[in-house]
């Protein structure tokens, strides 16, 4: 179903973005983790094997961002799906930020640092 499709998942490592990332691996897509924490990014790696790829970045550093995605766009040629699972610590817990899933032009409003750079490199249908 996503076979030869590029996800770039944001909060790769959480348990809401490791699902996904897991889900779409699955279903055949190249699955791109990124994240503050390496450790947990490479765990979700190693479940999922050579389909995954790991980069450790802030993801509301726009430079970081757009570096990432200039080269994941760079290695696999442009970027199918986008996802933000991203959460936010908060005094009485922990909020998943402005989740929003961009599917080849499809889009729900999200955190503009990450949405900028990539709906540059999403492939079109």
């Amino acid at each position: 179903m996503l076979e030869d499709k590029t996800a770039v998942i944001y909060g790769g490592g959480g348990a809401i973005g490791g699902a996904v990332a897991r889900a779409f691996a699955a279903a055949g897509a190249r699955v791109h983790l990124a994240g503050r924490s390496r450790a947990r990014l490479e765990a979700v790696a190693g479940e999922i094997g050579d389909a995954a790829r790991v980069a450790e970045l802030d993801a509301l550093d726009e430079h970081a961002v757009v570096a990432h995605a200039d080269a994941v766009a760079a290695e696999a040629g442009g970027i199918d799906i986008a996802l933000n699972a991203v959460s936010f610590p908060y005094a009485q817990g922990t909020l998943l930020g402005g989740c929003w899933i961009a599917l080849s032009g499809l889009r729900q409003r999200g955190i503009e640092v990450q949405l900028r750079p990539l709906e540059q490199r999403l492939r079109r249908p």
